[in-house]
Formats: structure tokens, sequence, C-alpha cells
């Protein structure tokens, strides 16, 4: 059996930072540190930061007086910001820059006087954080018609922002059917919506074009991993969205010549080796992975973990390097 490893995958810069936040928050405050809503993603992440001293909640009135607390990646509404502040809780913020990037157009725009539509999935903590962030209503779609349903009249100046963890490609039908409905319209560049999600999903559709089995190891509830899943099913090819290595199916496998595998963004890498393992166990296996874009980019930790022992981070983001091609031995 072959398998072939997409590049990009697993972790974003943002899940990076948001990680080493509640780990060196840890190291310099000491356990516990409390945690609003999940950090990221994916319950081995998680349980492996409880496992260190980390203590998740859903909301900040679960939160000793005094405790040190972290909001998560996805972003939270001002009514936290200001909730936190006025208990006096120390807060460190691992929102996702990008995200807080859309937080700041989403005012912004709203500042301009403009009705504001957020392109995104209705529920999803990262739209609940940006919805929460403006002082005017949002209108929230994830389809053509769902601008074809909006009330707000056609004369009406709109903006639009959206969800990180959507990509170009989702984006640009809505986008689209916008601009065909509202004459003022402004909205941010392409270039601002993430770059890891577009990049695992470019992975993926070239990578389905040489496997017979996508396998993709994420948590159910992670938008970006179920995408993947989905871009599989949509290029004719078994897919399957398994959250570790006791998920794996060895019926999905048998007999079949060549395994695609990639990782959601909140997926840890040795969560891919350890099913990398199980399809050994299949049979005799032959790793090799897909050359594609390189991810060099790293997001600045908050002023009062800086300067620690290992941090990278740097002044800011770095660039990033792409290349593309087909399959190498690894």
């Amino acid at each position: 059996m072959r398998v072939v490893l997409a590049q990009p995958r697993g972790f974003c810069a943002g899940v990076v930072r948001a990680i080493d936040i509640v780990e060196r928050s840890l190291e310099k405050f000491g356990a516990p540190v409390y945690v609003r809503h999940e950090i990221v993603h994916n319950k081995h992440v998680v349980d492996g930061l409880k496992r260190k001293g980390a203590r998740f909640v859903d909301e900040l009135d679960e939160v000793p007086v005094g405790a040190v607390t972290i909001f998560s990646a996805h972003g939270v509404p001002q009514a936290v910001v200001d909730d936190a502040r006025g208990r006096g809780l120390p807060v460190l913020d691992a929102t996702c820059p990008l995200v807080s990037k859309v937080h700041a157009q989403s005012r912004h725009y709203v500042a301009q006087g403009r009705s504001l539509v957020l392109i995104g999935h209705a529920g999803h903590p990262e739209v609940e954080g940006t919805v929460g962030q403006v002082a005017a209503p949002v209108s929230i779609v994830a389809t053509e018609a769902d601008v074809a349903a909006l009330a707000i009249p056609p004369e009406t100046p709109i903006a639009y922002v959206t969800q990180t963890t959507l990509s170009v490609d989702e984006t640009r039908g809505v986008i689209a059917a916008l601009k065909a409905r509202y004459r003022d319209i402004v909205g941010p560049d392409i270039s601002d919506i993430c770059y890891a999600t577009q990049h695992r999903q470019t992975a993926v559709r070239d990578l389905c074009r040489i496997v017979d089995v996508l396998l993709v190891v994420g948590a159910s509830n992670s938008s970006n991993s179920n995408r993947l899943r989905e871009i599989g099913v949509e290029a004719g090819v078994p897919s399957y969205l398994i959250a570790d290595s006791r998920a794996l199916d060895p019926d999905w496998v048998k007999g079949v010549k060549v395994v695609g595998l990639t990782a959601g963004a909140s997926a840890p890498e040795e969560l891919v080796l350890e099913v990398i393992a199980a399809l050994r166990q299949v049979e005799e296996v032959e790793v090799a992975q897909m050359n594609g874009t390189r991810e060099d980019i790293v997001f600045r930790l908050p002023p009062e973990l800086r300067d620690m022992p290992g941090d990278r981070s740097g002044d800011g983001p770095s660039s990033e390097s792409g290349r593309a091609g087909a399959a190498t031995g690894v």
C-alpha cells in the first residue's frame, strides 16, 4: 500500500500559537489556568492540556477571582472581554490573529454606516465571536440562496467579511451573489482569507487526483476538517473523517493501492503518524509526501509570554514560501 501525505496538513500558525499560549501560561503562572471553551477543536489537544493543568470552562463565571484566563483561538464576543475586565481577570487572548483581523474589519465597516454580512456557519464559535464584536445587526449567510433571502434592501450600502475557516473556493459564489444583488458593496481582499484553510483544501484536491481512498484526521466538530473530507467526496474518492487511529476501519483500505492522508488545522502530527502505524497493521506500507506549499508563518505571542525560553515568534508573521509538484518519498 502506498500512503501519500498531503502538504501542508495539520496545525496552522494560529493553532500553534493558541496551544503555546496555554502551555507557556502553565509554565509561567502555574496550574491551573482557565480556558474559555476548547482552545482548538481537537479532543486530543484539549485532553493533553488538561493533563498539564488547564481547566476548560463554558463561561467566565466558572473562573475563580484572579485566575489566569485564556480566550480560545476562535475569538470571543466583546461582552466576554468586558465581563473579564469587569471581574479583573488576568486575560491572555489566544484568538487567531487572522480572526482578530476579521473583528477589526467588521467594526470598521459598521463604523462607515454599512450593513454587515458575515459569510460563515451560524453557531460556529468564530462566527458567534465575530457577531459579538459588532455593535450592530449582522446577517449570516452560507449559500447563494441565503443571499437571495436577505431582508436588506438592494440599495443599502453593505460590507461582507468571512469566517476564516472557509476558503476562497467556498466563498467565491456567495461573494458573487452579494455583488450581483448590491451595488454599493465592499469587502476584504481575497488575500485576507485564511491562508491555511486554502492551502489545505488545495492540497487535498491535488491529492485526490492520485489516490483511491482519502483519510482525514480531525475532530467531528472541526469545520475545516469536515470540509477536507467533503472535498474528497466531491472528487469521487471514498473519504473518511477519523478522530484518530482507533477510528480506522481496515475494510476501508484493504486491497487499496494508494491511500491519501491529511489532517485538519487543529490535528497534531502525532495522530497522523499513529494512523500510518495502524495502516501498517493492515499491510506493508510505503509512505510518500506531496510537494506543496510550505508554511513558514509564525504569529507573535502576547507580550506577557514573549522572551520565554524557546520563543521563536519574533516580531510578527514571517513570510511563507510555496512550491508545487508530484509526490516524493519521505
